[in-house]
């Protein structure tokens, strides 16, 4: 039993990443969908006790979880490891623009937003790129024996 965070700006490819792992069968929860965040702030936060429940529930495989918000941190001791999805900014405004999955991006201050964020989350997250003692070597991502989806409630 294994938990894996896949973070990264808007536009990097966390959900189709999470597409791809849960078409090979793993219980993945993309926190961009259902009622994982809460956006009545200034910033995006993940609502804890949720998350916080997500991971005490977890029993068994590995459980992908998705998202990028500002208090991730809290939870990083909980994750087995962490992802890191990256891309150029050419690449990352060209993918929120003609994505159909989101609408984020769509509108002149949102890109202008992601072009601010940009460089101010690459050096936030960038200590994440360092492997951690508890992380395991390698993570498969082969079908698990027993598929389990985990839907957002």
């Amino acid at each position: 039993m294994s938990v894996v965070l896949v973070t990264g700006m808007s536009g990097t490819g966390k959900s189709a990443v999470l597409a791809e792992l849960e078409g090979r069968g793993h219980e993945v929860v993309d926190t961009d969908y259902g009622e994982w965040v809460d956006e009545s702030g200034p910033e995006r936060l993940w609502r804890e006790e949720r998350i916080a429940a997500l991971l005490d529930e977890h029993a068994g495989g590995t459980l992908f979880i998705s998202g990028c918000v500002a208090n991730q941190g809290r939870f990083y001791p909980r994750f087995d490891a962490v992802v890191l999805l990256s891309a150029p900014l050419e690449v990352i405004l060209e993918r929120v623009t003609t994505r159909e999955s989101n609408d984020f991006g769509k509108t002149d201050d949102e890109r202008e937003k992601i072009v601010r964020d940009l460089e101010a989350c690459r050096k936030e997250l960038s200590g994440l790129t360092r492997p951690r003692a508890a992380a395991p070597a390698a993570i498969s991502s082969a079908m698990p024996e027993s598929p389990a989806v985990h839907a957002a409630a």
